[in-house]
């Protein structure tokens, strides 16, 4: 059975720090392929701050470019409505049935991912890797893993992940003040943004 990572975010823009998440979760679970999924229209924020799905997917392309195991999907950019991790995931299993999804996340959605559409979806559509980030109590989480392995019967794998302060809201900040975003976005990234002036 093929392992696909699923790594989904506004990535409004992609940055280091989502590169760095997925490659280690690529590593850690064996996975064949990462999926990187810039977010349609989401629920839960703002769309007045956020650039238009296009761009952010081209952004997500040329971030992918030097990794052979990462590949871009425009499956929620292209879904009309808001977007919801519930219909992803159960439209990827349909186009990959005998593939075994790995949801990669921050350990802090694990605490408000009953919130979500259609939770118990969720939960039995994939595996969910939660990156521990410093700052966590371990027996919190620990609660919190079981008690939704214990409701959900979820499979909720823990990644321990590289400690990195990159902020998407930075990174559009540093580029409204014309300040240099170099080595927190990918070159391509870089070099994308300044020359069309996004954030700007």
């Amino acid at each position: 059975m093929k392992r696909i990572g699923i790594f989904g975010g506004t990535f409004n823009p992609i940055h280091n720090g989502h590169l760095i998440l997925a490659e280690a979760a690529r590593q850690n679970c064996c996975l064949e392929e990462v999926l990187l999924i810039p977010s349609g229209c989401s629920y839960m924020k703002d769309q007045r701050e956020i650039l238009p799905g296009k761009i952010r997917l081209e952004m997500a392309r040329l971030a992918a470019l030097d990794n052979p195991y990462f590949t871009v999907s425009d499956i929620e950019i292209n879904r009309a409505g808001y977007s919801y991790t519930s219909e992803t995931l159960k439209q990827l299993r349909r186009k990959m049935p005998d593939a075994r999804l790995y949801y990669i996340i921050g350990a802090d959605t694990l605490f408000h991912m009953e919130n979500w559409k259609n939770p118990e979806q969720i939960f039995s559509d994939c595996v969910l890797v939660a990156a521990v980030r410093d700052g966590w109590e371990n027996a919190r989480m620990e609660r919190q893993i079981s008690y939704l392995t214990d409701k959900y019967h979820a499979d909720i794998r823990l990644l321990p992940s590289l400690h990195i302060e990159i902020s998407s809201t930075e990174i559009r900040n540093r580029c409204r003040k014309n300040l240099s975003i170099r080595y927190l976005v990918p070159e391509s990234v870089r070099l994308f943004l300044e020359q069309n002036g996004y954030y700007s």
